[in-house]
């Protein structure tokens, strides 16, 4: 059995055999299919003949590791068929198009169950397949924006804050875009009925604020940010300041957690109450004067093995060596870039980092002889590999 505290490099993962199409894209659909190439599926990527509209050099995009790429022109008069080829012999086709795209493109949903009836085709779009904004161009902010998520996140006082690209696309997109995939497949085993998933970042991103809507019906929950427990309203879960410009994640939640948290900071006997309401202001101050005495480092260590729940806000390149992170093999590097390890881990089918980003096209003649494709044709020459660039010390 591996060890589940070191990332297996070699094993196949517990989705070894299964076969995805990734018609290629940006955003959720590629982390998707990066996710389910992690666990071992094997991913093909179709490439277009023109360069990534990001511009993103391939050998630095982690979302396109553990795949082969095979490039094909869906505009040209055998583009569609080459497509069909591959889905005649895969299980699962992710697609990124705005709606109405892939059909245009003769490589929709009926076209590609017409050759493989078990296939699971999966849609992954901001605004979903119908609706009045499904035709609109969008991005994570809007979907978020709309779903009523980016207005929870940030100070009361302040424009919403931004969660990057992360709470959009990622959770609400690719992680439930992955959930329909695998629900989809154990049906089509069971069946041999495949079906269409629609994965709408908009709809995801709701799914996920599910505990607050029973919240919200409770009276447990206000609807406005920065008033509620786990928003920031409350002084024992937020984030402070330190001497020296660091920050320092509060989570102090659990009255005995608390108490070993206003133990270690030396709020003092007469400080407010941890859930005094009328006292917040006071207490949120006098903690905040506190965290200001001393830099992140010296309160890393006041805090060090302790249960008052206080930790620092790293960077990502900082994360990437912590003690905690490193120990477990949350970080690795592979050919000088240093990426997150698949997750989750399996005790006896470990994920893997297979393979290093595809170049577009590398592996059209690999693909073509191992999903017996000939038609694919030859693989081009493949570009040089860039050296890393310098990465300045966490």
């Amino acid at each position: 059995m591996s060890d589940t505290n070191s990332p297996d490099v070699t094993g196949p993962g517990p989705l070894a055999g299964v076969r995805v199409v990734e018609l290629a894209g940006i955003g959720p659909g590629p982390f998707a299919a990066m996710l389910l190439a992690d666990l071992g599926a094997d991913v093909v990527r179709v490439d277009r003949p023109d360069p990534s509209p990001l511009g993103t050099d391939p050998a630095y995009d982690i979302t396109n590791r553990n795949k082969r790429s095979v490039l094909i022109d869906l505009k040209s008069p055998a583009g569609p068929g080459l497509v069909l080829d591959l889905v005649d012999r895969a299980h699962l086709l992710i697609e990124g198009y705005r709606p109405g795209v892939a059909e245009r493109l003769g490589v929709g949903p009926d076209a590609c169950l017409a050759r493989n009836p078990a296939l699971v085709y999966g849609r992954m779009t901001g605004w979903g397949q119908h609706g009045p904004l499904a035709a609109t161009a969008g991005h994570d902010i809007g979907y978020t924006a709309v779903a009523g998520v980016l207005g929870l996140i940030g100070s009361p006082d302040e424009a919403p804050a931004i969660p990057v690209n992360l709470l959009g696309d990622y959770a609400g997109g690719s992680l439930y875009l992955v959930v329909g995939l695998l629900a989809a497949l154990h049906h089509a085993r069971a069946t041999g009925a495949g079906q269409v998933v629609d994965a709408a970042v908009v709809d995801g991103a709701a799914h996920l604020t599910s505990m607050l809507w029973g919240l919200l019906a409770a009276g447990h929950w206000q609807d406005r940010r920065g008033a509620n427990l786990l928003d920031g309203g409350e002084p024992c879960y937020s984030v402070y300041r330190a001497s020296d410009g660091g920050h320092l994640a509060v989570g102090a939640l659990e009255p005995r957690f608390y108490a070993e948290f206003a133990r270690l900071l030396e709020l003092g006997p007469d400080a407010p109450g941890q859930y005094d309401t009328a006292r917040r202001p006071e207490l949120r101050a006098r903690i905040a004067a506190r965290f200001a005495t001393r830099t992140r480092a010296e309160w890393e260590a006041v805090f060090a093995g302790s249960d008052a729940c206080v930790e620092p806000v790293l960077t990502l390149r900082q994360a990437a060596v912590n003690e905690h992170l490193a120990a477990r093999g949350t970080y690795v590097e592979e050919e000088g870039v240093t990426q997150p390890a698949p997750a989750p881990r399996f005790s006896v089918t470990p994920g893997a980092l297979r393979r290093p980003p595809a170049r577009p096209g590398v592996h059209t003649a690999e693909v073509a002889r191992d999903w017996d494709v000939p038609a694919l044709g030859p693989a081009p020459s493949p570009a040089p590999t860039p050296p890393p660039p310098d990465s300045p010390a966490p």
